[in-house]
């Protein structure tokens, strides 16, 4: 009796050759090359970096419920401040070095991981309910509708550029500032001043999912440090939204000026 082996075939035998960057690589090149753990702490130090500005742009803008007085000697101060160790409008413009690549820096790296997640996507995919659902769901949404108001903000109060400004705006001067004059024209305009509080609504989740977002991407894994991100985050989305929001209802609704 005897059994006969059929040998294998050549095709069997010879090695796969793949032409071309291995499907990683190829996945790298296509969304940039950068590893995503470098987006991600990028996009949560820049969003702190705006996060604490908001904060102290927010308390400097409670002087406007002390009066005229108050808050155009707080503008006007702003541009002369820790003068002459810095020149005159000196820390509105480091502010400026540093808030505007933050921005730009955000904005791209953000995008950039929206996108690596929308290319990776497989068939079957995490489903998240409840608030943090509307609030991941609505970070892009909240993101753009927040450029688009800086965008606004400038060109109304700091520029003074029409249509964004209203005809009256009053550039500052040398020694004074008009700051709570054009803020109050700004805002009794009621489609400006309900786009400033819903915008301050829709930073408010924001600031509060981007905090939830930095505690993981930052590698912060023990539940107590990420309640105290949260916290944190919650603490700073409720004093930028109910301060600033308060500052055109009072003028909408006559208790300003």
């Amino acid at each position: 009796m005897s059994v006969e082996l059929n040998p294998p075939s050549p095709a069997a035998t010879e090695p796969v050759i793949r032409v071309g960057p291995p499907p990683q690589a190829e996945k790298k090149r296509r969304t940039g090359g950068i590893p995503g753990w470098a987006l991600k702490v990028a996009a949560a130090v820049t969003g702190f970096i705006w996060a604490v500005f908001l904060v102290i742009h927010f308390y400097g803008n409670l002087k406007v419920f002390q009066g005229a007085d108050a808050f155009n000697n707080y503008a006007h101060w702003l541009k002369n401040a820790f003068y002459p160790f810095f020149p005159e409008t000196g820390v509105l413009w480091l502010m400026r070095a540093v808030l505007v690549p933050a921005l730009i820096i955000h904005v791209t790296v953000v995008a950039m991981i929206w996108w690596r997640g929308r290319q990776s996507r497989g068939k079957f995919r995490a489903h998240i309910s409840g608030v943090a659902s509307w609030a991941s769901w609505l970070m892009p949404l909240t993101g753009i509708l927040t450029l688009v108001f800086i965008i606004f903000h400038v060109l109304d109060l700091t520029v003074g550029a029409t249509p964004a400004a209203t005809s009256s705006f009053m550039a500052a001067t040398s020694e004074s500032s008009f700051a709570y004059e054009n803020l109050i024209a700004s805002f009794q305009r009621p489609a400006s001043g309900i786009f400033y509080m819903l915008i301050m609504v829709l930073l408010g989740v924001h600031i509060l999912k981007g905090f939830s977002n930095m505690a993981a991407d930052l590698g912060a894994m023990g539940k107590r440090i990420r309640a105290a991100f949260i916290a944190v985050g919650g603490i700073a989305a409720t004093l930028i939204l109910f301060g600033n929001a308060a500052i055109p209802a009072a003028v909408l609704l006559g208790v300003l000026p």
